[in-house]
Formats: structure tokens, sequence, C-alpha cells
């Protein structure tokens, strides 16, 4: 008991101030999100605008697209880190200077990345260009802004993998030799060494992937508003735009909704992997 008391003393400093801000954050977007702290009234507890939210289109829109963002973006980030981090397992020349190289998204700002995937693919840029010569377009042809918002998975991927390579990497090199090399005397090939081996022995790495560029992606607004789909809205755009307007509660009310989506969607994906990995087990 004496043990966890001093433990607790010196984490107070630093975790206790973290948890303070973040729940005072927390608390003020859900009770706002039921007419509290009102800026320009009268503040009450009401189910209002979240009554209003609900019959809004735009809103069932919103959900549905900004998880369609952040599954397909956290699945992308970990399929594409997976075979790098298996290949990258053992030492070989030159082994380090990719790793650097795969790792600089890390380094790059995401609007700087977005803008200048834009004038790759705009219009006039070098995509098109690039097609027309080869003889394979008549002319350019207009790739920013699709509706199937393939730009910002784009983006979201290059830019999260990364992170995902970084757990997973840690994850697949702690692995033992001797695990792989008796896996393979039994007759397993890579694929199978890959599914009864790395994968259920990764899974908590995996896991932390998925959730980590899940909540990233789903609440991203800088990609969405330079790369993603002029008729689509994700919920940090329709939130920006209910407080440009000074419409508080709206916003609240989608600050909660995302929060809500990130704690279940990253508990749906967690099952989900460890599930698949473990061969239908959540043991």
């Amino acid at each position: 008991m004496k043990r966890w008391l001093k433990i607790s003393l010196l984490l107070m400093p630093g975790l206790g101030l973290i948890l303070i801000f973040i729940g005072s954050v927390v608390y003020i977007a859900i009770a706002q999100s039921f007419g509290y702290f009102n800026l320009s009234g009268e503040s009450g507890f009401s189910l209002e605008y979240w009554a209003k939210m609900f019959d809004r289109l735009s809103y069932s829109r919103a959900i549905g697209y900004s998880l369609y963002i952040g599954v397909a973006s956290a699945f992308l980030a970990v399929i594409f880190a997976y075979p790098l981090a298996i290949w990258l397992r053992r030492p070989f020349a030159g082994s380090l200077f990719i790793s650097a190289v795969l790792k600089a998204p890390l380094l790059v700002h995401g609007l700087v990345v977005a803008f200048l995937y834009i004038n790759i693919i705009s219009y006039n840029g070098i995509v098109n260009q690039l097609l027309q010569a080869l003889g394979i377009w008549d002319g350019p042809h207009r790739l920013q802004n699709d509706s199937g918002a393939v730009g910002v998975l784009i983006l979201q991927t290059w830019k999260n993998m990364p992170f995902a390579l970084l757990l997973l990497s840690g994850a697949v090199q702690a692995i033992g030799d001797d695990l792989l090399d008796a896996a393979a005397d039994l007759g397993a090939g890579p694929f199978d060494r890959f599914r009864r081996v790395i994968a259920p022995l990764a899974v908590s790495a995996t896991q932390a992937a998925l959730v980590i560029v899940f909540v990233g992606a789903l609440a991203d607004f800088s990609f969405q508003v330079i790369a993603g789909p002029i008729n689509k809205q994700s919920l940090s755009q329709l939130m920006v735009f209910f407080k440009g307007y000074g419409r508080w509660h709206d916003a609240a009310v989608i600050a909660v909704t995302l929060m809500g989506l990130g704690i279940a969607g990253s508990g749906v994906l967690a099952l989900f992997s460890r599930f698949v990995l473990r061969g239908g087990r959540l043991s």
C-alpha cells in the first residue's frame, strides 16, 4: 500500500496536471453539448442540440465518412508497415538508411505534404503531364478532391505508416530466430510463419498501431480541407463550421461524438485484430 502511495505521489505533479486539464476540457465539451456553458444566453440542461443534430443528414453522413477514413487509413497503414517491418527485421547493408527514409514523414508537417500532393496531381500537375506524354490520356483529368477520398487515404497512409512501422518493427524484432527456424523446419512457408508465429506474437503492437492511426485519421482536419471531397464533410469539418458561426453547443455535440467514436472504434479494432490474428480466439 505504501509503495503505491509513493508512486502516486511521484506521478501526481505531472500526471495529475494532465488529467486535470484533459478532464476539464472533456467535461466542458460534454456539458456544453447538453446546454451548459452558454456563451450568449442562459445555461441549462437541454437535449435540444442532440435532437436537432440527429435530424441533420449532414451529421449522419459525416459520421459515416469519418469512420470510413479512420478505419481504411488504419488498415492501410498497418498493411504497408507489416512487410516492411519483417523485411527490416534482420540488419543488412543499407537497412538503417532505408529505415530512416521510411520514417521521414514523421519530420514533415501534414499541411506541407497535402499542398505538395495537390500540386503533383493538379489539372496541370506532374501526373497529368506524364500520363499525357506517355499517350495514356489525351488530355488532363481532374484528380484532386476526388469523391472517393482516395487522395485523403494516400496522405493518411503516407503520414501514419511510420508510426505503425515503429511499433511493428519493435514487436517483430523481439521474436526469436529459433521460433521462426523451428516453424520453417516443420514445413511452414513465409505466409504460414507470418500467420502462425509473427502475427499472434505481435498482436499487441498491431492493436496499438490500428488504434493510434484510427484516432488520428478519424478527427483529422487539414487533409480533409485540402485534399478531401468537395461534396463530403468530415466530423472535424462540421465542427469547425458550427464553431465559425458561433454555434458552440452544436460544435460540442460533434466533439463529444468524435470522442465517443474514437473510444468505441478503438475497442472494436482492438478486439477485431486480436480475434483475426489469433485465429478466432480473443484470449
